[in-house]
């Protein structure tokens, strides 16, 4: 997994193109959500609703992947697929490590509003 970037710049720069003046509004709107999903990942694992945890998983896998976050995407799929094993006893980890990376990830994000 190591081998993945934080950010595909290619596909970054690919949805500045199309989005032009919207570019802004989509990065902080996947900001604000990935918080958002991650606080839905940790309710739904302090619950131990396997079922919640892998959708919440799955549905941010697929906004990691869409704005180009590679890292954060397969973090997300591992997780996704521990709930669907019902592995939520090494689902903890995976949500630290799932927030240790969006950090990055949205560290880099924000070089590109500046």
């Amino acid at each position: 997994m190591t081998d993945k970037p934080h950010l595909d710049q290619e596909a970054l720069t690919e949805l500045q193109d199309v989005m032009e003046d919207e570019f802004d509004i989509l990065i902080n709107t996947y900001i604000k959500d990935s918080a958002d999903r991650i606080a839905h990942l940790r309710s739904a694992l302090a619950q131990e609703d396997a079922d919640r945890f892998s959708r919440s998983a799955h549905s941010f896998k697929g906004s990691c992947i869409n704005i180009g976050a590679p890292r954060l995407g397969e973090l997300c799929s591992e997780a996704e697929q521990a709930g669907r094993s019902n592995r939520l006893g090494e689902a903890a980890a995976m949500v630290e490590a799932i927030e240790s990376e969006f950090r990055q990830v949205e560290k880099t994000l924000r070089r590109f509003l500046e």
